[in-house]
């Protein structure tokens, strides 16, 4: 659980384990992926977990726990509410590929490829590809305070979807199912005003709206109070809900 994402990503790649290659170059550990059902570009830590093993903070225990008991939802498993500190988990095991099926039709994968003039596809060319673009978007946080990405994208009925198309057609929208349809929080964001947005060292960054930003010396009050001001104002212009992704301690 201790092993570098990124790391870990690198690892199968070189070895031919197909399924997590959209998943490059997220911040944090192995054992941190299941607990919010990390995604990205198409692909959830849901759709390659086997199981994980973790420790109950109580008793030290240990307990397995599979798919069905993880309870996986968009950025959601037990160990963001129902478990919340209760367990630290220990090891994870994922079912991964030797037969690789590409997953590129998700945001700007297909677009970045043909600008790498890929000649022959692979799990390294789309692991690549999408280190490209996580690094032109995304705040090194190396370098600059950030939590990732702080919002969830609004999962609205598509019936809500086709009437904000027409007043916005130039939404941002991926269809979940004939009946729900998935919005970019990053652009409805972004149309509120809010990027690159500064008040003191709390801000919103500049190249990707969807990511809150600690310049040096905000306190987390003020990162907070930023997110509902973001979160007030796509409500009031677009009649959506956003929610916060991270957890607020």
């Amino acid at each position: 659980a201790g092993e570098i994402w990124h790391t870990f990503v690198l690892y199968c790649i070189q070895n031919n384990y197909a399924g997590i290659e959209n998943l490059s170059l997220i911040p944090d550990c192995v054992g941190a992926s299941p607990m919010q059902n990390i995604g990205a570009y198409g692909v959830e830590i849901k759709d390659v977990f086997y199981e994980l093993e973790a420790m109950h903070l109580k008793d030290a225990s240990l307990k397995k726990f599979n798919a069905e008991e993880c309870e996986f939802g968009y950025r959601e498993s037990v160990f963001k509410r129902k478990f919340k500190n209760q367990f630290i988990i220990t090891s994870v095991t994922f079912r991964l590929s030797k037969h690789p099926k590409f997953n590129t039709s998700y945001g700007a994968i297909e677009k970045e490829l043909e600008a790498m003039q890929v000649k022959e596809m692979s799990i390294a060319a789309i692991s690549k590809a999408v280190c490209n673009i996580r690094s032109s978007k995304l705040p090194n946080p190396a370098e600059i305070g950030n939590a990732g990405s702080f919002f969830k994208n609004p999962v609205v009925p598509t019936s809500k979807f086709d009437r904000l198309k027409k007043e916005f057609p130039e939404i941002v929208g991926y269809k979940n199912s004939d009946a729900e349809t998935k919005l970019a929080a990053g652009w409805l964001i972004e149309q509120c005003g809010w990027k690159g947005y500064r008040s003191g060292d709390a801000g919103v960054h500049k190249n990707q709206a969807l990511v809150l930003v600690n310049y040096k010396n905000a306190t987390g009050k003020e990162i907070f109070d930023l997110s509902q001001q973001v979160m007030d104002s796509v409500k009031a212009k677009f009649d959506v809900e956003l929610e916060r992704e991270v957890n607020i301690l």
